[in-house]
């Protein structure tokens, strides 16, 4: 697989996991499922970061995004 992949699931998962902590804060119930998604998203976006050789700069990201869009597609 891709370091490409990997870090855009990170980062997908990562931001579908912010609602979820919210509302569970919100409701005063404790977020296990948003902690877990959350790990998950910071492991694989660590993952990304080791296996890509130079690592990611903050302006490579789109660019990221752009090229899993055009393998998917």
């Amino acid at each position: 697989m891709n370091s490409d992949l990997f870090l855009v699931t990170g980062l997908v998962i990562g931001v579908f996991s912010v609602p979820s902590i919210v509302s569970s804060l919100s409701d005063k119930r404790p977020p296990r499922v948003a902690a877990f998604t959350l790990i998950a998203s910071g492991a694989l976006i660590v993952y990304a970061i080791q296996t890509k050789p130079g690592g990611y700069e903050l302006q490579d990201i789109p660019a990221a995004f752009a090229r899993v869009l055009a393998m998917i597609i």
